[in-house]
């Protein structure tokens, strides 16, 4: 092939401008933002280009071409796999990737099946910018010896590079004010500052997380407290104590969320023994009850359940904070008397949980050693939740009583692959075979509780029990919009896709008479204050950030990871105010004290757990344990 000898940076702007417009034309082709307007535009196009400009821009530094040029690929190469992670992880988490989540490198194998359904062969194309550069390269520009560059050349380079920078943030903060302060939604980071920009700002935060526990003294705990406590919610008399002294059996609903229930799927009812218990005179359920959970997921919920603080915005508590000292739900439990443990088929060191437990104050975790998996026993992620249940009534069976059993439920996952045997429904008919396969796996969960309710009743251990069942996180993400609005029947907007959040929550005390759908605008956040209450357990002194559902006190407010939240009369979402009751957008100014809590409420957590604020923190007396030099700060 013929060569030129092109000018001199003509590699360098080669490099720049197809690593920036593949990156531009990445943000629309795979990943679902939210454009609204052409100034919003203008920055998605913007955005990726002053981190192009300074990272390219160091091959400025080297003498020779052909050192500019190897710098210039293993960059392009680099950045290719960076955008393309983000992509694939996307698909899955409908999230972008934080340094957390690299770190969290013992998930990885469990991961195989899932990460493997968001690959496809035309991924290749994510590379091809770094193709046309090698081609560049090798056929098309003579290496030539052009010598140092000009002092002068960089200098004005780089202050070109920076006043990109300054621009694109400035245009971002007039559009959205404040922005660097919502380090929980990425989101809108990424559509600000971009993909490259945005794992640079996280790189910062994760790193001042750290920075917020060595400095930590106890007098942040403060403010915390004051907050705490003027948000409490009284028990009401004739709820607490209703289940006192009874063994506890808390299930994790692998990704049910509730748009399958009391539905049906083709004329197939999907969920028939949960819409029955939704409506039986010993269960309280709650169709307005919302998870909470960020990138850790069910672990995020786990968090959730056992300290009514909420998840960090990057990564899994399970993970970055297993050291921190904690008041579970399960430790006040345990000071109760009670004999506290977790059943889940799966390795111990998954999401980090053998650690995370002890942290909890757990006393016991059977894992995957301590049931039998027999062939065709397991899919998906482990063992099969009606052999699961059937072994874990079996490990009740010989417990200490009371107990608190909390079980964590595997066969409704994402990838959603069923035996043909355990298929008691069709799949739907959508273009997603993922949603198609979702409705299969759900109709077996809910035959798996049924068998589970039946064994508890054999077993004798039914009527002593309470039984808390909880959706932990989606199992539909928004990467499959298109499917969930034919089988919903209306166009998946951010209301929607909010609304969407919605997951079951159930609590079946047997031989109470005093069950009802319970309306309530609720959250996971929730539930450690309500069981703990019905259970006959003060938390007045706890530090937590939930409240008891059944309290008169409890405030219809519902905070999103993410910042998005729900009202009893709003939904913000897709940073657009919503009435509740019709799903129509209305004047900002309605959700905008909400806004202002939810940042506070989620900063506060995040404070707690980063800081490690616990050990400062004596939940007996509720005394904080700072010395009076910090009480005066």
């Amino acid at each position: 092939m013929k060569t030129f000898n092109w000018p001199k940076h003509s590699i360098l702007a080669i490099a720049i401008v197809l690593t920036w417009i593949k990156t531009y034309v990445v943000y629309h082709i795979s990943f679902d933002m939210k454009i609204e307007n052409v100034m919003q535009q203008l920055i998605l196009f913007l955005n990726p280009l002053s981190f192009l400009l300074f990272i390219y821009g160091v091959s400025l530094f080297f003498k020779s071409v052909k050192a500019r040029n190897r710098y210039l690929l293993i960059t392009s190469s680099v950045l290719a796999v960076i955008l393309y992670a983000n992509v694939a992880f996307y698909r899955f988490f409908s999230d972008f990737i934080t340094l957390p989540v690299l770190f969290q490198t013992s998930n990885f194998g469990d991961l195989g099946a899932s990460a493997a359904e968001s690959i496809f062969l035309t991924d290749v194309l994510y590379f091809a910018d770094v193709v046309i550069l090698f081609i560049v390269m090798k056929f098309i520009v003579v290496e030539k010896e052009f010598g140092v560059i000009k002092p002068a050349i960089r200098k004005a380079y780089f202050v070109l590079a920076a006043a990109v920078l300054f621009l694109n943030l400035g245009l971002s903060e007039t559009e959205r004010p404040q922005l660097l302060t919502r380090s929980f939604d990425r989101e809108l980071l990424v559509k600000n500052i971009g993909t490259y920009n945005y794992h640079i700002y996280d790189i910062y935060i994760q790193s001042k997380s750290h920075a917020q526990r060595a400095l930590a003294d106890g007098s942040e705990l403060v403010e915390v407290n004051n907050f705490v406590r003027s948000n409490q919610a009284e028990p009401d008399v004739e709820v607490f104590g209703l289940a006192e002294g009874k063994n506890v059996i808390v299930v994790s609903l692998e990704s049910l969320q509730t748009f399958v229930m009391n539905e049906e799927m083709n004329g197939q009812v999907v969920t028939p023994f949960l819409n029955e218990l939704s409506s039986d005179k010993d269960t309280f359920y709650f169709p307005n009850f919302y998870h909470q959970t960020g990138l850790g997921k069910t672990s995020d919920s786990e968090f959730l359940v056992e300290n009514g603080l909420y998840p960090l915005g990057g990564g899994a508590v399970f993970f970055t904070h297993s050291g921190n000292t904690y008041n579970s739900m399960a430790e006040r439990l345990g000071d109760n008397g009670y004999f506290t443990n977790v059943m889940h088929a799966n390795n111990k060191s998954f999401w980090n949980r053998d650690m995370m437990y002890n942290a909890l104050n757990i006393d016991k975790f059977y894992d995957v050693d301590s049931y039998t998996v027999e062939d065709g026993d397991a899919v998906n992620w482990g063992l099969k939740d009606i052999p699961f249940f059937e072994q874990s009534v079996e490990h009740m069976t010989e417990m200490p009583q009371p107990f608190y059993s909390r079980l964590i439920t595997l066969t409704n996952h994402y990838p959603f692959h069923l035996d043909e045997p355990d298929q008691f429904i069709p799949e739907y008919d959508s273009n997603s075979g993922t949603l198609n396969r979702y409705f299969q796996t759900a109709r077996y969960m809910d035959e798996s509780v049924k068998l589970l309710f039946e064994d508890l009743k054999e077993k004798g251990l039914y009527e002593n029990s309470i039984i808390v069942m909880y959706g932990d996180h989606y199992g539909i993400s928004e990467n499959h919009n298109d499917a969930m609005a034919q089988y919903l029947g209306k166009e998946i907007t951010p209301f929607e896709s909010a609304q969407l959040q919605r997951v079951p929550f159930f609590i079946h005390v047997p031989g109470s008479d005093k069950g009802q759908v319970v309306e309530e605008v609720s959250g996971q956040i929730d539930i450690r204050p309500t069981l703990l209450h019905l259970l006959g357990i003060e938390t007045s002194k706890d530090m937590q950030l939930g409240a008891d559902v059944f309290s008169e006190d409890h405030e219809e407010f519902v905070v999103f990871r993410d910042g998005r939240f729900v009202t009893k009369d709003f939904v913000y979402a897709g940073n657009t105010c919503y009435e509740k009751e019709t799903g129509l957008a209305t004047d900002a100014a309605s959700c905008a004290p909400y806004t202002e809590r939810a940042a506070e409420e989620l900063g506060y957590s995040d404070q707690i757990i980063n800081g490690d604020l616990l050990r400062f923190y004596d939940v007996k007396t509720g005394n904080l344990l700072i010395d009076e030099a910090n009480q005066s700060k």
